[in-house]
């Protein structure tokens, strides 16, 4: 960065008046922070420059009911972002214990809006671990949503130009099944659809698995150099907590400004999960031979499995229909949102209903448009899969990560390992 660009000071103490507070490093030892103007010019954008209003009062940090008993949050973040610090910030493991309830913005006296602030911070550090990085940029940026609707369009249209060749040169031979003489097989076979997600899911998992990797490392840094703890659990008894946890929604649960969310996520949490299982098993049933009849695909309507998608899909819908009315009409304190949130929302509704629509219209036997509605479908669908490690639905494994890492290092409630660490030194972790 250019001199003119860069400005550095160490930080010893923390005080209220805007002054620097104690930089995460071990207690008495300075931190050299060197603001990142690009960083503090995209909050601004993202969220208005209401965080800079903070004055350290601590109001936040009492009253979030997530917040660990030592070093807590969101009070250091704040200040931190008003630095333009995005190196301590991205690879800091409490921006990630928020869940953006907005108890601390409805109390906090400056209207400095801190869960805003950790929401946009860790949509910041999403793009930032993301590999390919342009992807997430991408993803992120509203103008380039005809490229990325286009590449799965592509993608698409060309493995079915190429599917009589490729079913010659692979000794494919379609199944002729009696159950049903309306399939979707004779536009759609299954052996390539699903080969060409599963190839596109194995390049996401691998860009997914190194970003994650590269996440954990720099948040485990972070806490062992900068604050000098060490973990009070294994990683897998953390992981056994941490998925307890996420699947109870018991973080949820303690929300008052945003209540709704208790009940909306677990709509779209649990309905997303019941279609991954049926999705899963309709891949596994086509080429496993011991499974036949209702429980291999193309499923009856009454078909358990068939059931259980139709009830998943509603429920996304329901949670989506939940979420977007709260955004819009909730409290004054429940953000709206903006592209990175919305586009997230969108795609998921749009999945759902366009999943209902071919279903409606492969009953009416509606043709073509039944089949065209379904290539809508598989489009949002790729979309909402393959570009998952670069939008907002990274959170479900960038946020299980840290929260296992912070179970590891004892980061809620009751548990101060940190606060220990650091008077260890004769210092303060605050």
């Amino acid at each position: 960065m250019a001199e003119a660009e860069k400005s550095s000071w160490t930080a010893t103490e923390t005080e209220a008046g805007g002054r620097p507070p104690a930089a995460p490093a071990v207690a008495g030892r300075p931190a050299l922070v060197e603001p990142d103007l690009t960083f503090i010019h995209t909050l601004s954008r993202r969220i208005g420059q209401n965080y800079k209003k903070c004055m350290q009062c601590g109001t936040c940090a009492a009253t979030c009911s997530l917040s660990p008993d030592s070093a807590s949050f969101p009070r250091k973040e704040v200040i931190w972002a008003a630095w333009g610090w995005k190196d301590r910030l991205v690879r800091d493991p409490d921006v990630w214990l928020c869940y953006q309830c907005n108890d601390c913005s409805t109390r906090c006296p400056r209207s400095a809006h801190p869960g805003d602030l950790l929401a946009a911070v860790r949509h910041e550090s999403i793009i930032h671990f993301a590999r390919p990085r342009f992807l997430a940029r991408w993803v992120n940026d509203i103008r380039y949503i005809p490229l990325l609707l286009a590449i799965p369009a592509l993608l698409l249209g060309l493995a079915l130009r190429l599917r009589d060749p490729l079913a010659a040169a692979l000794g494919i031979t379609e199944r002729a099944d009696d159950r049903i003489v309306y399939a979707y097989s004779s536009h759609f076979p299954h052996w390539l659809i699903n080969g060409l997600f599963l190839i596109c899911a194995a390049l996401v998992l691998v860009g997914a698995v190194f970003s994650v990797a590269c996440f954990w490392r720099s948040m485990k840094a972070a806490l062992e150099r900068d604050v000098g703890a060490t973990p009070v659990q294994g990683v897998w008894p953390s992981l056994v907590a941490t998925l307890r946890n996420v699947f109870t929604h018991d973080n949820f649960s303690v929300c008052t400004t945003a209540h709704i969310r208790y009940l909306s996520h677990p709509f779209i949490f649990y309905g997303f999960l019941a279609l991954t299982v049926v999705t899963l098993w309709v891949i596994a049933a086509g080429i496993n031979p011991l499974i036949r009849g209702e429980f291999i695909y193309p499923f009856s309507f009454w078909s358990p499995w068939k059931i259980l998608a139709n009830l998943g899909g509603l429920s996304v819908f329901a949670g989506c229909v939940l979420t977007i009315r709260e955004r819009l009409f909730g409290t004054a304190y429940n953000t709206a949102g903006n592209y990175y949130d919305w586009s997230f929302l969108v795609t998921l509704i749009l999945v759902a209903l366009t999943g209902f629509v071919t279903e409606v219209l492969h009953y009416f036997r509606m043709e073509p448009h039944r089949h065209v509605v379904y290539f809508v479908h598989l489009i949002f669908v790729f979309a909402l899969l393959v570009y998952m490690p670069y939008s907002k639905f990274a959170h479900v494994i960038y946020r299980t990560t840290a929260l296992v890492l912070a179970e590891s290092f004892g980061r809620k409630r009751g548990a101060p390992p940190l606060a220990e660490a650091v008077a260890e030194e004769g210092g303060d972790a605050s």
